[in-house]
């Protein structure tokens, strides 16, 4: 089994990627989130791999970090969500905005996901497992680790600011926050490299 690989993208399609590794390429199915933040980069990069195999064929799911590859296997165990609509999933909502969702029963946020219908939320939903995985994503540790924002972006400049803070090695909820600090300071017209800038900044102090 692949449970990672580390190349280069060699060409991108809708639904996924083809990743050099040493000259061989690899198919592999991502999520929107994971093409935009492969694609946003140049040089190698590492990826994480869930291999599924089935009658007909091996499928490899590239994912850019642990939490989406996480929430894709919770996914996939809920009865009708195969791999290809937790990609879709995963395309609109990042982890922590599933989890947010999911722990707090939002149905209609769900079934907005273009692509899932409201059946198959309302079972993502109602699926116990699902369930204590999102409460577990969004209850804080004892001491205080581990905490969602209240209102983590999904999408846009501060989405991105907070992502790069965060593969500088910075927690998640700290780097929000900090970016979320640095966002209300700069106002709507702040760009990337100002957010991160100014976001450092909140983190140094």
């Amino acid at each position: 089994m692949i449970a990672a690989l580390k190349g280069r993208v060699e060409a991108t399609h809708e639904g996924g990627c083809v990743f050099d590794v040493n000259g061989v390429g690899y198919l592999l199915s991502c999520s929107r989130k994971t093409l935009d933040a492969l694609t946003g980069r140049e040089g190698v990069q590492r990826l994480l791999v869930e291999t599924r195999v089935s009658q007909d064929a091996i499928t490899l799911y590239g994912f850019f970090d642990a939490a989406e590859r996480e929430a894709f296997r919770a996914l996939i165990e809920v009865k009708t969500v195969g791999p290809q609509k937790a990609l879709i999933v995963l395309s609109s909502l990042s982890p922590d905005g599933l989890a947010r969702a999911i722990a707090g029963k939002e149905r209609k946020r769900l079934s907005e996901v273009k692509g899932l219908g409201a059946a198959t939320a309302n079972r993502i939903v109602d699926e116990p497992a699902m369930q204590k995985w999102a409460v577990g994503r969004a209850t804080p540790d004892a001491d205080g680790e581990g905490a969602l924002p209240a209102a983590l972006p999904e999408q846009g400049a501060e989405a991105d600011a907070v992502s790069a803070l965060v593969n500088l090695g910075w927690k998640q909820p700290q780097a929000a926050a900090a970016i979320a600090r640095a966002a209300k300071r700069l106002g709507d017209a702040a760009t990337l490299d100002a957010l991160i800038r100014d976001g450092l900044k909140e983190m140094a102090r």
